[in-house]
């Protein structure tokens, strides 16, 4: 069977979510597939990409996912003769294919929030908005597939809630990298004295709330570890209490010094009102960092009982979570729950997953 893996999602400068999540799929999928008698090649548009595939992955370069072919690209791949594509997206055009096609749809966040990110151009943003006013673009996009992919149990529920597509929906689970690797062992300093929070700083991640529970935690450091802009950070930097916990706008880091963040007395911490996965709550869990976080179905996914829960926009709920975890009974049963729930989400068995359901796509489809 030859595969074709679309990983043109992975960015060169540093990785989002999709980029991550195709990077370390990318990986997993290429050492299991030799057992599974599948020969794999990967997708690329940009010869950089290259660094963060493994060494000996086979590439195929073809045109950006925003270019305007795009809507042709199954026409173009179908002179590769695969026997199937995976995509992590489910933007690959799918017009004429001879082959079987995996979409992923990571959640439906973006029915929610709208604003495409910033460094997309601007006829991809105007699509972006214009596709997501109704469901029906999707339905068209989706069903155009064999399988759908998607990250959590939870995504997997909503599209059945809203009907997004008549095809099967798998889940191919995201995974936590292990950020500890990137420190000496037993770096960990377990306690409560410091609140991190990474992700961006986009209004329904709600970080006032933090800023605001902030206020309750005198003595203690809350960092905000990623980029934001200088209006944003003039909005949040007039909430902060001075009486409070000390703020930090750390402007972006490495992942190792989001590492040596985690190890050093911290907890994890988002109040984020809706999330397509959560990521940085999975990264801190698998480190065995407790985390103090918004009461929604797709954190308990994550976390399960390796995090404390508390209403999005309650401040002083928060800041009551992550007092209590200076008990250390308190600390070390968070921690030890989300050691056992977080052991279920690796690459390798997203691989298997994804492999699956690659040779049970009929053979019909499969040339």
């Amino acid at each position: 069977m030859r595969l074709l893996f679309d990983a043109r999602y992975i960015r060169t400068d540093f990785h989002d979510g999709i980029s991550r999540y195709s990077a370390e799929l990318a990986a997993a999928v290429l050492a299991a597939a030799p057992a599974r008698g599948v020969e794999v090649v990967f997708l690329i548009h940009d010869d950089a990409q290259r660094a963060f595939l493994p060494a000996d992955a086979r590439v195929l370069r073809i045109h950006p996912p925003t270019a305007v072919r795009e809507p042709f690209t199954a026409l173009i791949l179908n002179r590769h003769r695969p026997d199937a594509v995976f995509s992590p997206m489910q933007t690959i055009g799918s017009a004429g294919r001879r082959f079987g096609l995996i979409l992923t749809l990571h959640d439906t966040i973006y029915y929610r929030h709208r604003t495409p990110p910033r460094d997309l151009p601007w006829y991809v943003r105007l699509g972006w908005r214009l596709f997501h006013l109704s469901y029906v673009p999707q339905r068209l996009t989706l069903d155009a597939a064999d399988v759908v992919a998607t990250v959590s149990e939870t995504s997997a529920a909503e599209f059945a809630r809203v009907r997004l597509t008549r095809r099967p929906v798998v889940v191919v689970p995201n995974a936590p990298q292990r950020l500890a690797d990137l420190l000496p062992a037993g770096a960990v300093t377990p306690g409560a004295a410091n609140l991190v929070y990474m992700g961006s700083f986009m209004p329904y991640k709600n970080v006032e709330t933090l800023v605001r529970a902030a206020a309750h935690l005198p003595g203690r450091t809350l960092h905000l570890l990623s980029r934001i802009s200088p209006e944003r950070r003039a909005e949040l930097s007039e909430l902060i209490d001075p009486r409070g916990a000390e703020v930090v706008f750390h402007g972006g880091v490495t992942d190792a010094e989001y590492a040596a963040l985690l190890a050093d007395r911290a907890v994890l911490v988002s109040a984020s009102l809706d999330e397509g996965y959560g990521l940085p709550l999975a990264e801190a869990v698998e480190m065995g960092v407790p985390a103090v976080v918004t009461d929604m179905p797709i954190f308990r996914e994550v976390a399960g009982d390796g995090a404390l829960y508390a209403p999005g926009r309650d401040a002083e709920a928060f800041a009551a979570g992550i007092r209590s975890l200076d008990d250390s009974s308190v600390r070390e049963a968070v921690v030890d729950a989300g050691t056992a729930h977080i052991a279920r989400f690796s690459w390798a068995r997203s691989a298997d997953v994804l492999l699956d359901t690659l040779q049970a796509i009929p053979a019909r489809r499969r040339r």
